[in-house]
């Protein structure tokens, strides 16, 4: 008998090495080259303090003023993911109505259009006389930039169902709730996905933006009185956790989105 090879198993697929840097390995990689640029910038250019900090300053006034950050941060924090919560909500009852009552779509579409007309800072004093300098206003102004995005991701996701799932549901007599159910919202997930991604980025512009109009705390207020003190160590430090918040927030969301939409990734 001849010397033959063994034969593969192909019931079990051979696996390839990912030789890919681990995301968080590939972050800490992105923000180790920003401080380096940062650093050569205030070296070579020689920048004063009040211009550009040194990165080693802002570090020193994260760890002197950590209690007052911290403190501000998490009044920032809650504006945000309570003002994505209320957007997505409003997004989705807003694309579920344009969806299933065709005549009340030309009555929100103008709705939904005036609502990126209009500049969030024009709207900001408005809604500080509404709603006052809590945290109310804050979380509706987070709620109203995320608004659009959120609403046209998911109407276009609904209404690009493949027509054959529907066409096959409705000789199975299925109901029209049954088909929003099993088919359109199932289908809709991934391009839901790509609008909640973009509002889980935006949604600290409309928090910051709110605060920096009229607030007492967060974020956005402490940059503003450390702009004031010239305290510009304070204000790169609050810019930081801010970067921070917003981008822990991005892969969280990535990776639950992941874990719920296994047929996207």
């Amino acid at each position: 008998m001849s010397n033959l090879p063994p034969m593969i198993n192909l019931a079990k697929p051979i696996k390839s090495k990912d030789k890919t840097l681990h995301p968080v390995l590939r972050s800490l990689l992105t923000f180790a080259v920003i401080i380096a640029i940062w650093q050569a910038v205030v070296i070579v250019f020689k920048l004063p303090a009040f211009i550009l900090p040194e990165p080693l300053s802002v570090f020193e006034r994260l760890i002197a003023r950590y209690d007052v950050l911290l403190k501000h941060s998490w009044v920032t924090t809650q504006e945000i993911i309570l003002g994505l919560l209320l957007g997505l909500s409003m997004g989705l009852c807003f694309a579920l109505q344009m969806l299933l009552f065709k005549p009340i779509k030309r009555w929100l579409l103008p709705i939904l259009i005036t609502s990126q007309a209009i500049p969030v800072f024009a709207i900001a004093p408005i809604l500080m006389i509404w709603l006052g300098y809590g945290i109310a206003s804050k979380i509706v102004m987070a709620a109203m930039i995320i608004f659009f995005p959120v609403t046209t991701c998911c109407y276009d996701g609904l209404k690009n169902t493949p027509t054959g799932y529907l066409d096959l549901a409705k000789t199975m007599n299925a109901s029209k709730w049954k088909m929003l159910r099993h088919i359109q919202l199932p289908a809709s997930l991934p391009t839901l996905a790509s609008g909640i991604r973009v509002a889980v980025v935006i949604a600290p512009i409309g928090a910051v933006a709110g605060e920096w109009v009229g607030s007492s705390e967060g974020l956005g207020y402490l940059m503003l009185q450390a702009n004031a003190r010239m305290l510009i160590d304070e204000m790169f430090a609050a810019l930081f956790i801010l970067s921070t918040i917003s981008v822990g927030l991005y892969f969280i969301t990535d990776k639950v989105l992941k874990k719920l939409i296994p047929w996207e990734a």
